[in-house]
């Protein structure tokens, strides 16, 4: 008669859970080196009992190389794997992207008064309701900006008329203080003065000569020299170099 089935759960005996740990652990070691021997494969067992010893078997010369190797084929594994996954996501979100840009489109031509023929009455009448919602939207946002604008401008009237109070106010005060300078400044046209008429151009009236007066060494003959200069009492007035 054979030996029958194990059920494989705690042992709850101290003592036999300690047994059964020595002889396992044993024959998994052995099992590990026949294989790294029979078949020429690279072999390590890490082991932990329960209070934390530490039982290790490694065909290699190092566990951490073995540790090392198995990080990096690890490593690959999971890296494809999330590659794959990333790839799939990815083409996922692409088809959810484009269908949400085709409905945007789709709307956004149906706002613009297009492609309105494969609409139903209630489709329609959501559009129109959508269409008045935004043009009050965009009335009162037009509104709001003007009612800002005319606030703007109102204050800078404040601004512009308090800065000609003070100026007239300052001008007011020079006044009071100095009524001279300011007439002066004003400019020249409340001093009052009176034009001199010119002397008479009859007073002074050119002298008449002869042509052939000369002034000068004259080598010519007396008799040549001829001067028609006569007096001439010019309205009482005789010049000196004639006397």
């Amino acid at each position: 008669m054979g030996r029958g089935r194990v059920e494989l759960k705690r042992i709850e005996n101290k003592i036999n859970r300690q047994v059964t740990f020595a002889k396992r652990r044993n024959g998994l070691l052995k099992k590990a080196y026949e294989l790294s021997i029979l078949c020429d494969a690279e072999v390590a067992v890490i082991i932990f009992s329960s209070r934390g010893k530490l039982f290790e078997f490694c065909s290699s010369s190092s566990m951490s190389k073995t540790l090392e190797r198995y990080q990096q084929c690890n490593y690959r594994a999971v890296e494809a794997s999330t590659s794959a996954n990333e790839t799939e996501s990815s083409y996922q979100d692409y088809l959810r992207l484009k269908a949400r840009v085709e409905v945007l489109q789709q709307s956004q031509r149906n706002l613009l008064g297009e492609e309105l023929g494969s609409l139903g009455t209630g489709e329609l009448e959501q559009l129109e309701h959508q269409l008045e919602m935004s043009l009050n939207q965009v009335r009162s946002t037009k509104t709001q900006f003007m009612l800002d604008q005319l606030t703007d401008l109102q204050r800078k009237e404040q601004m512009l008329q308090e800065a000609n109070r003070t100026l007239r106010r300052k001008l007011d005060e020079r006044s009071t203080e100095n009524p001279y300078t300011l007439s002066w400044e004003a400019g020249g046209q409340n001093i009052p003065y009176s034009h001199q008429p010119a002397q008479s151009e009859g007073f002074f009236q050119p002298l008449q000569c002869n042509s052939m007066l000369q002034i000068g060494y004259n080598t010519g003959s007396p008799d040549q020299l001829t001067v028609a200069a006569p007096t001439q009492n010019i309205n009482g007035f005789i010049p000196g170099w004639m006397l």
